[in-house]
């Protein structure tokens, strides 16, 4: 992309989320895309979407309880909400990041990596939102990138260009200010490995991914099912 936006000093639309609740939040919106039928979710699965091994960085660890804290300061500022439905007890929660930024499924998409795994290529950006919106051409995820940079109040920003690295990475702004520590690229891993190596360590990705999906699928089922007798 031409013309970089400048690395923001501050979030959009307040204070910063903590990096608990730009965990949550991207919990949320990924599941919502990715496994809409066991959405919105329960507080045990959101805390196995948060603490999954795959698509996640860094991997957290996260109780009960901070995911609890998380939502309601989430939930207070308009970016997440509650309901039960009706005869069972059991709360379930969703995102309003759609609504409160304005945001069509493709935006929304994109966001939501960019909130799960940190800064990111364009081209990474493409592969990991293949299960939630699939993009016919890297240019529409470019397109897409570009729009959440150039709102009035932006919600990502193209980060400097490292030096050996051919190019620019991508970050939300919905944690603060980028630090330095942020934009500094990984010098390991399957991005700076043989492209072979990259492609085989991506398909592994997706094996895992799919099955997680899955997983999220039974325990939605077995949560609506129980709702039935509580």
């Amino acid at each position: 992309m031409e013309g970089a936006s400048p690395v923001m000093e501050g979030p959009p639309h307040g204070s910063p989320l903590t990096p608990v609740e730009v965990r949550v939040a991207g919990a949320l919106a990924e599941k919502a895309l990715a496994t809409p039928d066991s959405y919105p979710m329960s507080l045990n699965a959101l805390t196995a979407a948060c603490n999954q091994k795959t698509g996640r960085d860094p991997v957290m660890d996260l109780e009960e309880r901070e995911v609890t804290e998380a939502l309601d300061a989430l939930m207070r500022r308009g970016l997440a909400g509650n309901t039960t439905g009706a005869g069972a007890r059991v709360e379930k929660y969703r995102h309003n990041l759609d609504r409160r930024f304005d945001l069509d499924a493709p935006a929304l998409a994109v966001l939501a990596v960019l909130l799960l795994r940190g800064p990111q290529t364009a081209g990474e950006v493409r592969a990991r939102t293949a299960r939630l919106h699939p993009f016919e051409t890297l240019e529409k995820v470019e397109g897409v990138l570009r729009r959440l940079a150039e709102r009035e109040e932006p919600l990502a920003a193209e980060l400097p260009l490292q030096p050996g690295r051919k190019e620019p990475r991508f970050a939300h702004l919905l944690g603060g200010p980028v630090t330095e520590e942020a934009t500094a690229a990984p010098v390991s891993g399957p991005a700076a490995g043989p492209a072979a190596g990259a492609e085989r360590v991506a398909a592994l990705e997706r094996r895992v991914e799919a099955l997680e999906e899955a997983l999220d699928a039974l325990r939605g089922a077995f949560e609506r099912f129980r709702d039935q007798f509580e």
